[in-house]
C-alpha cells in the first residue's frame, strides 16, 4: 500500500484551498513544531560518519553487486491487502451485480412489456441509477485508492548506485514518479543514538531536503521492514553508508529476495516489527493472537492478491545502464522534469520546507519525529 507516499506527494502538490483548510485545523503547537527547523539542524542530521559497529540490512534486498543495490520501499507494506479485499470482495461485485440486474430488468421491460408494471419499471430505473452512480463515483474517486495497491508497480524501489554515487527512487507518477538524487544529499532518520527508542514499529527513513537538491519540495523514502527497537535502524543505515562509501566488501552479503508475488512475503509482512515484542509479551497476549489468526489469514490473502494484480517495476534504460563502462550518468532530477501544472503546485508549497537561518538557541531543544 502506497498511502503514505501518495499522501506526502498530495501535500507537496496541494492546492491553495486545501492547504488553507489543513492549516486552519492545526494547533499553535503543531505550527511551531513544523516551522522549528534551523540550517544548523540539517547540517547535523546529514552526515556520513560511522553510526554503528554492526552494519546489517534487514531487507528485502532485490539486487546486490559491485555497481548497485536495490531495496524495497513503502511506508505501510504490512497493511497492504485491505483495499484489495474491499475492492474485489465488495465494491466491484456490488457494481457488477447491480448493473446486470438493472440491465436485465430494463431489457425485459422493453422485450416483454405485457409482463411489466409501473412498479417494476420504477425499480429498474432506480437500480440503474444506483449502479450508474456507484460506477461513476468509483471511477472518479475510488479507483485512485485501489491503484495504491492494485494494477500498479508491485513494489516501490530504491537503488543505490555506488559507481555514479546516486540514489534512485522508483514510484508511480501519483506518488512522485522516478527521481534521481546525488548520494551526498541523502539524510537519514537513524543518525542519533537517542532516537533508538523511537525505532519500534518504524522504518528507516531517508530524506532529501530542498536546500540540498535544489527542488522546491522535500522527498522521502521509507525503507525495508519495521524496526523492533534498539539500534536496528542505525545498523541498516550504516550498512547502506558503508556500501556506498567503501563498497560491497565492507558489509556482510545480504540474502536476496524475489520480486515475484510470493505468498511468504504476503503473510510475513503482517508480523514485521513484532518479533521482539511477541517474545517479551505475556502468555495471555499470545493466546489472543492465536484466537484471531483467521484475520491474519484473510489480510494475508488480500496482500497476496494485491501482489498478483501488480507488475514488476522496471527501471528506465539510463538507470539500468548507469555505472557501466561508456554509459552516461543519469541526470539529477530538477523542477523542469515535472509537468508545468505540477511545477506550479510545487512552487506554491515551497515555503513548507524553508529553514530558519543560523543555529538553534542553546537553551532550546528540537522535538524529533520519525516517519513510519
Amino acid at each position: 500500500m502506497y498511502l503514505i507516499e501518495w499522501g506526502f506527494w498530495q501535500m507537496a502538490t496541494e492546492s491553495e484551498t486545501a492547504r488553507k483548510a489543513y492549516e486552519a485545523e492545526m494547533t499553535p503547537a503543531e505550527k511551531r513544531t513544523r516551522n522549528d527547523f534551523h540550517e544548523a539542524d540539517l547540517d547535523e542530521e546529514i552526515h556520513f560518519h560511522c553510526v554503528s559497529e554492526s552494519p546489517l540490512v534487514r531487507g528485502p534486498v532485490y539486487a546486490f553487486n559491485e555497481t548497485f543495490m536495490d531495496m524495497r520501499c513503502g511506508g505501510s507494506e504490512e497493511k497492504r491487502g485491505l483495499i484489495t479485499l474491499v475492492t474485489l470482495g465488495g465494491v466491484l461485485p456490488g457494481i457488477a451485480f447491480g448493473t446486470i440486474i438493472s440491465g436485465g430488468s430494463i431489457w425485459l421491460d422493453f422485450t416483454q412489456p405485457e409482463s411489466s408494471s409501473f412498479l417494476t419499471v420504477i425499480l429498474a430505473i432506480a437500480l440503474a441509477l444506483a449502479s450508474g452512480s456507484a460506477m461513476y463515483f468509483y471511477s472518479k474517486y475510488g479507483i485512485k485508492l485501489s491503484r495504491l495497491e492494485m494494477l500498479t508497480s508491485r513494489h516501490l524501489l530504491i537503488r543505490f548506485n555506488r559507481k555514479t554515487q546516486q540514489v534512485h527512487l522508483h514510484r508511480p507518477s501519483y506518488c512522485g514518479g522516478i527521481v534521481t538524487f546525488p548520494w551526498k544529499t541523502t539524510g537519514s532518520t537513524a543518525i542519533n543514538p537517542e532516537d533508538d527508542s523511537l525505532s519500534l514499529g518504524m522504518r528507516l527513513g531517508l530524506v532529501w531536503h530542498p536546500s540540498r537538491t535544489g527542488l522546491p519540495h522535500m522527498e522521502m523514502a521509507l525503507l525495508g521492514k519495521q524496526g523492533q527497537g534498539g539500534s536496528e535502524l542505525r545498523d541498516e543505515w550504516e550498512f547502506i553508508r558503508r556500501y556506498m562509501e567503501e563498497g560491497p566488501h565492507a558489509v556482510p552479503r545480504p540474502r536476496l529476495s524475489t520480486q515475484l508475488p510470493s505468498p511468504v512475503q504476503a503473510f510475513s509482512a503482517q508480523f514485521e516489527g513484532l518479533g521482539r515484542f511477541f517474545r517479551k509479551s505475556s502468555w495471555l497476549f499470545k493466546v489472543v493472537l492465536l484466537m484471531v489468526w483467521p484475520a491474519f489469514v484473510i489480510v494475508g490473502t488480500g496482500h497476496w492478491l494485491s501482489l498478483l494484480l501488480c507488475w514488476r517495476p522496471r527501471w528506465p534504460k539510463v538507470i539500468r545502464e548507469a555505472g557501466m563502462p561508456g554509459k552516461p550518468v543519469p541526470p539529477v532530477t530538477t523542477l523542469s522534469d515535472y509537468p508545468p501544472a505540477v511545477q506550479e503546485r510545487l512552487l506554491a508549497n515551497a515555503d513548507r520546507w524553508q529553514l530558519k537561518t543560523g543555529k538553534r538557541p542553546t537553551n532550546k531543544t528540537r522535538k524529533r519525529s520519525v516517519p513510519q
